[in-house]
């Protein structure tokens, strides 16, 4: 499986954003698909992931109530609206996928099988 991440940016902060994560090679409907995040300097950190058993999402603290993930597996794709973009949420935005519909612990990178190579994300403040 091949992933593309696109739609990263430059945006003012209170803006919008949504990302996309292509797949390609071979469908990854009944894949978990999660977001991670590095900003400048920082390690990579988890973002929002989608399951495909019954495409719960999950997300970390930060980003609760203003993004959401979401998947469209006619189209091979995993989604990651942003709203209300905070300077601090400038990093590039990597996909990735898990062979496993669900996961116990999302927030781990080395339960995903498969890496985008990240979009970049600026919000000036």
């Amino acid at each position: 499986v091949q992933l593309q991440a696109s739609g990263g940016g430059l945006v003012q902060a209170g803006g919008s954003l949504r990302l996309s994560c292509a797949a390609s090679g071979r469908t990854f409907s009944s894949y978990t698909v999660g977001w991670f995040r590095q900003a400048p300097g920082k390690e990579r950190e988890f973002v929002a992931a989608i399951s495909w058993i019954d495409s719960s999402a999950y997300y970390t603290d930060a980003v609760k109530g203003r993004f959401t993930i979401s998947r469209d597996n006619a189209n091979n794709t995993v989604y990651l609206r942003m709203n209300s973009l905070k300077f601090e949420d400038t990093a590039v935005y990597y996909c990735a996928a898990s062979v496993y519909g669900s996961l116990n612990y999302y927030y781990r990178e080395r339960n995903y099988d498969y890496w985008g190579q990240g979009t970049l994300v600026t919000v000036s403040s």
